[in-house]
């Protein structure tokens, strides 16, 4: 499971650097998130710019996620391509999320491999 992390202050910033979150890499993708999610206490903001296919499992897998990191570490979306963001919509998911169009700047060099 390829995720990235981008501390950015009050704010991180997670890239998803898969095509797909599926059953076959929902709970890796739980189990990332936990551990780059681990010492922050403020807004996650989760990058899904480049997954173009999101299952029942996958949903399920950031939806887990957000109620692991509770209100006081708001999970937020951001980038969803259009199938995703099909997905989101079909299932009433996008009145849970804050999705942004676009992640924030990031600024150079401030990229951290995780």
């Amino acid at each position: 499971m390829d995720l990235q992390q981008v501390n950015l202050g009050d704010v991180l910033l997670v890239r998803v650097n898969e095509d797909r979150i599926d059953a076959a890499i929902a709970i890796q993708f739980k189990e990332r998130m936990r551990m780059l999610t681990a010492g922050h206490r403020g807004r996650v903001i989760l990058d899904l710019g480049r997954v173009t296919f999101i299952d029942s499992s996958g949903l399920g897998a950031i939806v887990a996620v957000m109620k692991f990191l509770g209100p006081e570490r708001p999970l937020e979306l951001a980038a969803l391509t259009p199938n995703v963001a099909r997905v989101f919509r079909l299932t009433r998911m996008d009145g849970v999320f804050v999705i942004h169009d676009r992640p924030p700047e990031t600024p150079r060099g401030a990229e951290d491999a995780a």
